[in-house]
């Protein structure tokens, strides 16, 4: 587990699938990630989350607000697993918070945790994130979290359609990090 200021970054738990399909499977949350899913699809994603978790010691972990355990969505880290991806088996942050509590600096301040356990816990020499052109929001936060694009990684994902390709790679080493923490 991981707290921060306002937020508990966790292991998920049973029944998590259902606060996360409720949540997080939304018009809006689900724009830039393939549209609205199945509840399957995101008991199938809770289920892959929680075992990167115990393979690795880390994930996409369950964020939830301290002050009133409100279930927020995830922030995290994985190994990187895209297909075609040019950063295969590199730490990988990522989030998808609910609409809601968007715009709150939730997310950064997740992020800034989950960088932190990288560096300091997993022993990462570099992390990355990735997004499409069009979701702004995520690129935005890449970039206020210190990471820069890596347009030399850029790859086409063939399992997703042209209009979300191609993947934007955004990186952050571990010297780049301890600067600007």
């Amino acid at each position: 587990m991981i707290e921060t200021g306002r937020l508990i970054l966790r292991d998920w738990r049973d029944g998590d699938e259902h606060l996360l399909d409720r949540h997080c499977n939304t018009e809006s949350v689900m724009r830039w990630l393939g549209g609205v899913q199945p509840f399957e699809d995101q008991a199938d994603v809770v289920e892959r989350l929680k075992g990167y978790g115990r393979d690795y010691g880390h994930t996409f972990w369950a964020v939830e607000r301290k002050e009133d355990g409100a279930f927020l969505g995830f922030c995290g880290l994985k190994r990187a697993n895209g297909y075609c991806s040019s950063v295969s088996n590199e730490i990988e942050i990522g989030w998808r918070l609910r609409e809601d509590a968007w715009g709150q600096g939730y997310a950064k301040e997740s992020a800034i945790a989950s960088l932190e356990y990288a560096f300091t816990r997993v022993g990462a020499r570099r992390v990355v994130a990735l997004t499409i052109e069009q979701n702004k929001a995520s690129r935005g936060l890449m970039i206020r979290l210190g990471m820069r694009r890596r347009k030399d990684l850029d790859y086409v994902d063939p399992e997703w359609p042209a209009d979300m390709n191609p993947v934007l790679v955004h990186e952050l080493t571990r010297r780049e990090w301890d600067k600007v923490k």
